[in-house]
């Protein structure tokens, strides 16, 4: 789909890659922006409509999905990281990366995908990661939840396919942004990821990998890592 004359809605909106994804979208002539977050008060980009979206409140989705009929197209970029293994995280932290990585972005789509359906040719951009693919134990509950949201993806795009609306997944590893200042490693601009990504949509894409991370974990997933055998008699 065109990016230009679309009308567009990010949620985690207001700093971020999702600042970048309202800037490229406004820069590429988008109709309409809606810029979605937890506290919309906290957006200052001009020409943007602010929206409340707070992934674990239904009714914020809800009304949001009331006053954003029009979109044709919906950034899925809400998110929260918590370190941690599964083993030694709170359960409580491990419940809020699944209810809001996971369930949270299920329900925005699920409450748009009417809009989308209706307004079509849309699309939708879900923005994963590489640790959907790559599971390191200090990463374990977002690395789960990005792993799940990976196959959500999968399969939102086989049920819209009949629709006109597309789905690309967007694969990416740490990012210069706050959600990453405490982490020291190589970090990508997020204001070049929001490109390529917006990029993959106007291709109509099913993945944008972002960088050089996530296309080397990508080629690596067909490697046999230890075949699992039974040792169950045949019947």
């Amino acid at each position: 789909m065109k990016i230009e004359g679309s009308v567009a809605l990010v949620t985690g909106a207001s700093r971020g890659l999702g600042r970048h994804f309202v800037e490229q979208l406004l820069s590429r002539g988008a109709a309409k922006v809606y810029a979605a977050a937890r506290h919309p008060d906290g957006i200052t980009l001009d020409g943007v409509i602010p929206l409340r979206i707070d992934l674990t409140d239904q009714a914020s989705i809800d009304a949001a999905a009331e006053a954003a009929g029009d979109i044709t197209l919906l950034v899925n970029n809400a998110g929260v990281f918590t370190p941690g293994g599964v083993l030694s995280a709170p359960m409580a932290d491990i419940r809020a990366d699944m209810d809001t990585n996971y369930y949270g972005t299920l329900a925005v789509t699920r409450a748009f995908a009417p809009h989308l359906i209706a307004n079509a040719p849309a699309a939708i951009l879900n923005v994963l990661s590489v640790l959907a693919w790559l599971h390191p134990s200090g990463f374990g509950a977002y690395a789960a939840a990005k792993a799940a949201v990976w196959a959500q993806t999968d399969v939102v795009r086989e049920e819209l396919a009949s629709h006109g609306v597309d789905v690309t997944a967007l694969h990416v590893g740490f990012m210069d942004t706050d959600m990453t200042a405490n982490i020291d490693a190589p970090k990508e601009d997020p204001g070049v990821v929001a490109a390529l990504a917006l990029d993959g949509v106007e291709h109509r894409l099913t993945e944008v990998l972002a960088d050089e991370r996530s296309r080397d974990v990508k080629s690596q997933l067909s490697l046999d890592r230890g075949a699992v055998t039974s040792t169950a008699p045949a019947p």
